[in-house]
């Protein structure tokens, strides 16, 4: 693998990266987007993809061209840039779509290369067998044996300045797919695609896609670019690039756009069902639903592939954006109150904190509360794991109140980060914007801070005084730890007076 790829920005594992890629002679922004043109049937020509949308990269199937006689000849004649009109970077299929569509194809993975790399393919892609979800172990781990064995093959065939993607396959197993993704890495391939995705994607398992992405990016470096193979919706990109995920393939703009669907980043409507367009691109300004609908259909069809490549291209600028301020996971909550499976997604994105975090930078702007989920997000692990660097000694009030002088010291107490003294208030993300009317989840991630801080300081005597909090949080609050409800037990938050009590 050479050094192809450069990380320029963070955001949880979401990144804004640089894909130089030789052989075109290009760098393509990450994420990025690769809209996929067909051979035989260019709903909108790659040339208006690059000078009207920003197009930098696309993807084309080369079995496709290499199966038909004419389009064979014609890529082999002119190269693919030429075939196009397209002077960014192309990338090429090998057939193992059409492999688990149908069941077989008539190539292999040398041959595909050595035709990827005659009609001038950028980016070439060997022939792996992309396994299905749910398959049994035993099929998921064979066919995996098989794909490596090719991903091996393919790094000893003679590519020239193209590089060559290493898919990484293991149906439904997480394990199986960071085994998958560690010997891909192993390789001297590429580009790391993350395959056999479209049947959960096509089903929205977007909890299941997460888990997999994780999977393949534990066993892959940080200077891997990773695909998601087939993910063209623009509803899932936040999420999926808060994963780590770098390039996208979209089909769906034009697919859709022959079913006369409409993309939106909430998800998809019919053309029929729109009275208004909720969009303010160049198709949607100058026409109305009625207007669009009454056109004739190769016009409709191309009217539309363009609203949704608007719509999708916009959407990963959008990301590009909200990594640049700090605020992906914001976008990715967003977009999880679109559509109950995104908030699947969202929640398994929150099981992977940890992971995250690695990559996550300590300081933004702002951190903003704005569900249960953000309970779960990476700097509120970070805080709770940092804890036990602060230094406390003797009693100490842990508060959502004033200063108590009855006490050593009073530190803050703030959902759902806990605990940490005052003078880090204004330290990111303990400067966090939260709602007055928190959910119960954020106080009990603050009851595990407490609980952290009393575990790491044996020796200190804490207090808690909280505003009525949940007796579920409460009762993760260590025994030795006292608590009493401000403004209800105020007698209680001084210890000279449990000290006379006792006496």
């Amino acid at each position: 693998m050479g050094d192809w790829f450069e990380v320029r920005d963070y955001d949880a594992a979401g990144r804004i990266g640089e894909l130089t890629v030789p052989r075109a002679d290009v760098t393509v922004e990450t994420p990025a987007l690769l809209p996929v043109v067909n051979p035989h049937v260019r709903t909108v020509e790659p040339a208006r993809m690059e000078s009207e949308f920003g197009a930098e990269i696309l993807i084309t199937n080369g079995y496709i061209l290499y199966g038909s006689e004419d389009a064979r000849e014609s890529a082999l004649s002119d190269g693919l840039h030429d075939l196009y009109d397209f002077s960014g970077a192309i990338m090429t299929d090998s057939g193992s779509f059409q492999l688990s569509e149908y069941g077989e194809i008539d190539v292999d993975t040398r041959e595909i290369l050595d035709f990827q790399r005659d009609i001038g393919s950028d980016i070439g892609t060997p022939v792996d067998i992309p396994t299905p979800p749910d398959v049994s172990r035993e099929q998921a781990a064979d066919e995996l044996a098989t794909t490596q064995e090719r991903l091996e093959l393919a790094a000893e065939v003679e590519t020239g300045e193209m590089l060559v993607n290493a898919p990484v396959q293991g149906s439904t197993y997480p394990d199986l797919r960071e085994r998958a993704a560690r010997d891909a890495y192993g390789t001297d391939l590429d580009v790391f695609p993350v395959g056999a995705m479209v049947p959960l994607l096509n089903d929205y398992r977007f909890a299941d896609v997460v888990d997999m992405v994780a999977a393949a990016k534990r066993g892959l470096g940080a200077d891997a670019p990773v695909h998601l193979f087939g993910a063209g919706h623009p509803m899932m990109f936040a999420l999926a690039v808060a994963m780590g995920c770098d390039l996208f393939d979209s089909a769906a703009y034009a697919l859709y756009a022959r079913d006369d669907r409409y993309l939106t980043v909430r998800g998809t409507e019919h053309l029929e069902d729109l009275e208004y367009f909720p969009c303010e691109c160049p198709i949607c300004a100058s026409h109305t639903p009625d207007e669009l609908e009454s056109c004739g259909d190769a016009d409709r069809e191309r009217l539309l592939a363009e609203h949704n490549l608007h719509v999708t291209f916009g959407e990963i600028r959008r990301i590009k954006q909200a990594i640049r301020q700090g605020n992906l996971l914001e976008l990715v909550e967003a977009r999880a109150r679109g559509h109950p499976t995104m908030l699947d997604g969202y929640r398994a994105l929150g099981d992977h904190a940890e992971q995250l975090e690695a990559t996550d930078p300590a300081t933004k702007d702002a951190f903003f509360y704005l569900s249960g989920e953000s309970a779960a997000r990476p700097e509120v692990l970070r805080h709770h794991q940092r804890l036990e660097r602060l230094d406390a000694d003797g009693e100490i009030l842990l508060t959502e109140g004033d200063t108590n002088e009855a006490y050593d010291e009073s530190w803050r107490v703030v959902p759902p980060f806990g605990p940490f003294p005052r003078d880090l208030s204004e330290v990111y993300p303990l400067n966090a914007e939260v709602p007055e009317r928190l959910d119960e989840r954020a106080y009990a991630r603050a009851a595990d801070g407490v609980a952290r801080l009393a575990e790491a300081n044996p020796d200190v005597d804490f207090t808690l005084g909280h505003t009525g909090w949940p007796a579920r949080a409460l009762d993760r609050v260590p025994a030795d730890v006292d608590t009493y409800e401000l403004g209800v037990d105020d007698a209680f938050g001084d210890p000279e007076d449990d000290a006379d009590e006792t006496a």
